[in-house]
């Protein structure tokens, strides 16, 4: 099967304090943004001006552009992915192609293993813990809060080879749980625990399952509409 991911990089600097809620600094505009499938080729979606570096933030133009890709590859045939694409990366597509209802569809037909995780566990996961844990030996090449300095410090190499290196991770991670049935993962402590994950759901499906169960958290998480408020009304019925 023919498979890509994908990942976007934003633009806005802030500072996130622990516990704090990230939705707290949007609407959030993208720098730039990446896709990998399953045979290592790249593409690349950011904007230029007047001359060849890039603008700091991604116009309609090019946001769209990367919402046709993805949507054409998926009636192609192709699987897409994304860690946490559908409460994240499709969001912002959207929001910056001003184009929520395409977005949407794209993120039904969707597999975002994190999602599926979160589902099952109640909690979400991030593509670091489970990238050691599932054995990657490729890491990260910078945090996400450094992103958007470095693209505005004209740094743009650096950046674009991150957003590329995470959808290679996420190749990796998806081919390792693919073979392996689940999901491994570095816990806060640092232990190693596992969720088995036997095939991969879209999002679609993921929605049509029970809710998490929740009950064993002292303090409320995150719930599923989270993941969805962003839809335009109608999609989900």
């Amino acid at each position: 099967m023919k498979y890509l991911s994908f990942d976007i990089e934003i633009s806005d600097e802030f500072d996130l304090k622990p516990g704090e809620d990230l939705l707290k600094y949007a609407p959030f505009h993208i720098s730039v943004a990446a896709a990998v499938d399953s045979a290592g080729a790249k593409t690349l979606w950011y904007s230029t001006g007047a001359g060849d570096d890039p603008n700091r933030n991604m116009d309609q133009q090019t946001a769209r552009a990367m919402l046709e890709f993805l949507r054409n590859k998926q009636r192609e045939g192709w699987e897409l992915f994304a860690w946490n694409g559908l409460g994240f990366d499709l969001r912002w597509i959207g929001y910056n192609a001003k184009d929520m209802e395409t977005a949407a569809r794209i993120a039904l037909d969707l597999y975002d293993p994190m999602f599926q995780f979160f589902n099952q566990r109640g909690f979400p996961v991030s593509l670091a813990a489970v990238g050691k844990g599932m054995g990657v030996g490729q890491e990260k090449l910078m945090d996400s809060a450094d992103a958007p300095r470095q693209w505005r410090q004209g740094n743009y190499q650096r950046v674009m080879d991150y957003v590329v290196g995470d959808c290679q991770i996420t190749n990796q991670i998806v081919e390792a749980i693919r073979s392996q049935r689940r999901v491994l993962w570095h816990t806060k402590k640092g232990k190693l625990s596992y969720e088995a994950m036997p095939r991969f759901k879209k999002v679609s499906e993921v929605l049509r399952d029970p809710e998490p169960d929740q009950s064993w958290m002292t303090v409320g998480g995150l719930k599923r509409t989270n993941f969805t408020e962003w839809f335009p009304p109608g999609i989900l019925e």
